[in-house]
């Protein structure tokens, strides 16, 4: 009974992906999902042609898929903010928008076929929009919401109180663990000189076919 409730959990899954999948394809994102972080280390791989210019934004799934780790292997030039003195991040920032591909995650995917990304300094939600020629966006299925309102919930309740513990930022979210405007609207939040929700973004229906390139993956990664 157990392993029949398991599989009935997994087959539920893989309705809401290949619904997610469909959605976001009528918003012309190229979107697809693979069961294993493993098969998204691949995907990654046969989407970023050798010599490439690769940038990303933060981002834990991309380091628990290998993604990272894979980047810098010397396969494609990568824009490493991590190799780089802190002062020379900001050159990093600008520089990964003339990038050929550029990497990220996201902090919630809906059914209805939208990106939602909330964002501190604002170099990953803008070279979402725009500046890249390819955009990346691997997601683990625990980032799969219903609509727009339940992925402003998720971030405000989740994604952002986990990062900002990680990130060890002096903000309300980070020490009690939810967001000082979680009954307010999108914007709502504290007045933390290091708040790491200042830019709001939803990518809807795209103007450039395929530009964006969405991988879902069957597992819980990323926050």
């Amino acid at each position: 009974m157990e392993y029949s409730g398991q599989m009935q959990v997994m087959e539920q899954l893989y309705m809401r992906l290949d619904r997610t999948v469909k959605a976001l394809q009528a918003n012309r994102m190229d979107a697809c999902w693979v069961r294993t972080k493993e098969d998204a280390l691949q995907k990654v791989a046969e989407l970023i042609p050798a010599g490439a210019t690769a940038a990303c934004g933060g981002s834990m799934t991309l380091s628990e898929c290998g993604i990272m780790e894979w980047l810098r292997s010397g396969h494609c030039r990568f824009l490493d903010r991590e190799a780089v003195p802190r002062e020379e991040v900001p050159a990093i920032y600008r520089a990964a928008f003339s990038s050929d591909v550029y990497l990220m995650s996201s902090n919630a995917v809906t059914e209805n076929g939208e990106l939602y990304n909330v964002d501190g300094n604002g170099n990953r939600v803008a070279a979402l929009i725009y500046g890249p020629e390819s955009v990346i966006v691997v997601a683990g299925a625990n980032k799969l919401v219903p609509d727009i309102p339940a992925a402003v919930r998720r971030v405000k309740s989740l994604a952002a109180p986990v990062n900002a513990a990680r990130l060890k930022q002096d903000t309300p979210c980070g020490k009690c663990g939810t967001c000082a405007g979680l009954r307010g609207d999108v914007a709502a939040g504290c007045r933390s000189e290091q708040r790491i929700c200042c830019s709001y973004v939803v990518s809807g229906y795209q103007r450039v076919p395929g530009r964006i390139k969405v991988i879902l993956v069957a597992e819980t990664l990323g926050y």
